[in-house]
């Protein structure tokens, strides 16, 4: 199973032709390489896997993704 999960976008350069994009996930920053096919800026959310941010989301998909994620959180300290 893969997990790609959304990072906010702190900065983003061009380093050897590739757009570099610095993110931040769950307080953790790490460079990522763009592979998306949409420009991204400070601000936006992107979804990362593999060291690559392969989409842009918005605002209200990542609160909907923190809400499950939360409710799984939930549901592992109850058993």
């Amino acid at each position: 199973m893969c997990l790609g999960v959304p990072a906010r976008v702190l900065d983003v350069e061009s380093r050897s032709g590739l757009s570099i994009a610095k993110v931040s996930i769950g307080g953790i920053v790490k460079e990522v390489i763009n592979a998306s096919s949409e420009p991204i800026a400070p601000g936006d959310y992107v979804i990362v896997h593999a060291g690559m941010a392969i989409s842009k989301i918005d605002e209200d998909e990542v609160e909907a993704i923190f809400k499950i994620w939360e409710e799984v959180e939930k549901v592992i300290e109850a058993s």
